[in-house]
């Protein structure tokens, strides 16, 4: 992943639905000005999402996603329905695709219904225009476009860009932590796992913000730490470390030093810190026979001592001396029903949208299954935790009261 590359977990996410033969995908090309997706008179020509991450004004970077058809149906249909549910919990904007020929039938009220739960902003969209004497009245939800002559194409990107989100300018991964000319060390350790070339996108994404704030990163791997703190004529504003080397990274930065990870960072980005420091306590609670799911929100090749397959899971047997059984899942295939899970530990979230991740949060909390995240767990482990959350005093008070309540 470039430097200069917006990564897709930060573009805005709009997601295409609607039943087969609406004319999703003629919309979607319409709306891209390419080719994104197959389009064909043939009912459920598309089988599978498809999606592609462009500059799209006035939105700017944005990921499009075009869905198969929600009424499909069959074995195979009901797999593509849930493949178009997962989309759903990362879409920050749904586009509701109409046949204006046929009107809204109830799988459209159905998927209106979905967008109302999960609180996604929303727009209807009635396809073939040109092919409809009277359209009906349009309102602010509502727009009549044509994608085979373009009309109102223009109009439905304005839409789109009304309903995104404004972007808050203190929603910062670590620039808000820190002031200009402030020095941040940034631990980055190169092991087998670590892509060759190039860093693991929340490293660059915190060298990033750091400039952005007008402050200067350091970057070095844990055997060159003590001497990269022995170098600097002062102290530093904080060091962030990855979590594997939490601990020596620990014993080697003065008490004094904020200390942290690129994991926590990116919870705290993601929104579910405080989550993931309440259900690190679960991990205490943990018996024989108990089943932890491990879930990732990337796909990445498997390396042999891979730290969410296996790292983290020997450590936690390790931990808590109970014949533990893992579970794992990536990518968008978290399951729905956890109920025989004891306790979630999930990655940072890196790849995936702050939506999906605060859906993946909130289905375990509505479950009343522990989550928390890869970062919290190696500092509980690693005897860590409370030093790696004190910069945060709301989370580190929320640590000491369910650390005096346990």
């Amino acid at each position: 992943m470039s430097l200069n590359v917006t990564p897709s977990a930060n573009r805005l996410h709009i997601g295409f639905f609607g039943c087969r033969n609406a004319g999703k995908s003629s919309v979607v090309n319409a709306v891209t000005g390419q080719d994104l997706a197959v389009v064909s008179d043939k009912k459920g020509t598309t089988t599978d999402p498809v999606s592609k991450a462009m500059e799209l004004l006035p939105l700017g970077p944005v990921v499009i996603i075009d869905t198969p058809g929600f009424d499909d149906t069959g074995m195979l249909g009901e797999l593509r329905v849930r493949k178009t549910k997962q989309i759903l919990n990362k879409s920050d904007i749904a586009v509701l695709v109409v046949d204006g020929t046929v009107g809204m039938n109830g799988i459209d009220r159905q998927l209106l219904e979905i967008f109302l739960e999960k609180k996604i902003p929303y727009l209807i969209v009635y396809n073939k225009s040109d092919l409809v004497e009277k359209p009906q009245e349009e309102n602010e939800n509502a727009l009549w476009v044509s994608a085979v002559t373009g009309t109102n194409v223009r109009e439905l990107k304005e839409k789109l860009g009304a309903l995104a989100p404004k972007e808050d300018p203190a929603h910062r991964l670590i620039g808000n932590l820190i002031r200009p000319k402030d020095f941040v060390v940034l631990v980055c350790p190169i092991d087998e796992s670590a892509p060759k070339g190039r860093m693991i996108l929340p490293q660059q994404q915190a060298i990033r913000d750091v400039l952005d704030a007008g402050a200067m990163s350091i970057v070095t791997r844990e055997f060159e730490l003590a001497a990269t703190l022995d170098g600097l004529a002062e102290k530093p504003a904080m060091v962030v470390t990855d979590s594997q080397a939490f601990q020596v990274v620990s014993e080697i930065t003065p008490e004094e030093i904020p200390l942290t990870s690129f994991s926590i960072l990116m919870a705290r980005y993601k929104g579910f810190l405080d989550t993931a420091v309440a259900g690190i306590a679960a991990m205490d609670r943990l018996k024989d026979g108990d089943t932890v799911l491990m879930a990732e929100g990337c796909t990445h090749h498997r390396q042999c001592n891979d730290i969410g397959t296996v790292k983290i899971p020997n450590w936690l047997k390790r931990y808590t001396g109970k014949n533990l059984n893992i579970k794992t899942c990536t990518g968008q295939e978290f399951p729905d029903d956890l109920s025989e899970f004891s306790m979630i530990i999930h990655c940072g979230g890196c790849m995936i949208t702050e939506r999906e991740v605060k859906y993946r949060m909130k289905c375990a909390k509505d479950q009343g299954i522990p989550f928390t995240n890869y970062g919290i767990a190696i500092a509980q482990m690693t005897g860590t935790l409370e030093r790696s959350v004190r910069m945060f005093p709301e989370i580190h008070a929320l640590l000491k009261g369910g650390c005096e309540d346990g």
